[in-house]
């Protein structure tokens, strides 16, 4: 189990849950605040340069407060950043 994975079940408790969002979030019956915010973080994260003020509005509609939004964007942006470094110095995974 991977650490983030492991993480996610602590944070859920519901092992099937965390599966059906690893197979495909968008199936997984989330919330519509789930969602929005998964989705942000999907596009954020694979097309930064596309994110814009009409993303962060979607996060609002479903009540996330600006200070929510910083804080997904900094996990999501943070997680991105990690991920590379890691990458870029060829850190082997552990087991």
């Amino acid at each position: 189990m991977t650490h983030h994975r492991h993480g996610l079940c602590r944070l859920l408790a519901d092992d099937a849950q965390v599966a059906a969002i690893e197979e495909d979030y968008e199936a997984a019956g989330l919330d519509a605040r789930r969602l929005a915010m998964l989705r942000y973080a999907e596009k954020l994260t694979r097309a930064p340069a596309e994110v814009g003020r009409g993303d962060v509005d979607l996060l609002r509609e479903v009540g996330f407060q600006d200070v929510d939004v910083l804080q997904i964007a900094e996990c999501t942006a943070y997680y991105a950043y990690v991920n590379r470094i890691a990458d870029g110095l060829g850190v082997e995974l552990e087991s």
